[in-house]
């Protein structure tokens, strides 16, 4: 199930607020065995093994919603998380030395009951009773009703922001109006479709290019010339140029094309970015990461608007 951005705030008894996690989506199946799958259904277990154990250990049996995170400091980190996504060695996992945390917020099977027709607020208590929770494993805590104090809290405590849901709500298997993205921080997945020739002491490329689907069209949405290490430099450098092709991916946008080469637009970046200009165009975007968890050609545009709830 996927949150709908809106650009409303509002207090309701009749939606919880969680705090939005800025990490890896994933559902844990634990039956015979336990298997984590990212949203494109890739298995998780290599990456996050110490997950994998503490979910061993629980007595039921169940399909679990979540998201595992990195933190840097106080606050989620989508860029240290990095340091463990698409690793398929437990051994290496470990080794790179980086806490992480799988944060459970819904339940959809338990003990071979399908629970996705309950209420939400059913689904927590479920949730909190069958689960035992102890590092890794974490439980999503929320409140009732006061979304906006919650909001500028949120906002001020760094976080990313906060997820609205309709507390009468099921689980469906799709975007949904019934849990709604508060976002404190300008973020977007965008399909990388190039790179430009880096300039001054810069090695590998400059700015990457990247842009959103309409359609069937890949639309140019801007360069990210920030937000790169050395090391990432190179391993991302390496894998563009495995990517590369002759012409350009996007249909619409007017990409540069001095200086700028193109790939197979196959790899999702996360950017932040202040804001879109009047052009279509993002102002001020710096990289944060890869997500291998996202499939290219579900990338849009997302554009906030009225929430248009439901009233329980």
């Amino acid at each position: 199930m996927l949150a709908t951005l809106t650009d409303e705030r509002f207090a309701d008894p009749g939606w919880i607020f969680e705090r939005k996690l800025d990490g890896e989506r994933c559902l844990a199946f634990g039956d015979e065995e336990v298997r984590l799958l990212s949203r494109n259904r890739r298995l998780l277990n290599g990456a996050y093994p110490e997950i994998v154990e503490a979910l061993e250990r629980q007595r039921a049996r169940f399909v679990l919603d979540g998201e595992i995170v990195a933190f840097a400091g106080r606050a989620t980190s989508f860029a240290r998380l990095q340091g463990r996504m698409g690793l398929d060695d437990p051994a290496r996992a470990r080794a790179t030395g980086i806490p992480v945390f799988y944060y459970v917020f819904d339940i959809l099977w338990l003990d071979g009951q399908d629970t996705t027709r309950l209420e939400l607020v059913d689904r927590k208590r479920l949730l909190e009773a069958a689960i035992t929770f102890a590092a890794p494993l974490r439980y999503t805590a929320h409140r009732v009703g006061d979304g906006e104090r919650f909001y500028r809290q949120a906002c001020r405590s760094g976080w990313e922001g906060l997820i609205a849901k309709r507390a009468a709500s099921p689980y469906v298997h799709r975007r949904s109006p019934d849990w709604l993205k508060f976002k404190c921080v300008a973020e977007q997945e965008l399909v990388v479709g190039g790179w430009t020739d880096p300039e001054g002491g810069r090695t590998d490329f400059g700015a990457l290019l990247v842009g959103y689907y309409d359609g069937a069209a890949l639309v140019y949405a801007g360069k990210v010339g920030t937000g790169y290490d050395e090391a990432t430099l190179r391993a991302l450098g390496a894998r563009l140029r495995r990517l590369a092709r002759p012409t350009s991916p996007f249909a619409r946008g007017n990409p540069p094309a001095a200086g700028a080469h193109w790939v197979e637009p196959v790899l999702v970046a996360e950017v932040g970015f202040s804001e879109w200009t009047s052009a279509g165009k993002l102002r001020h975007p710096r990289y944060l990461g890869l997500r291998p968890d996202k499939p290219a050609r579900e990338v849009v545009r997302e554009t906030p608007g009225p929430a248009r709830r439901r009233r329980p």
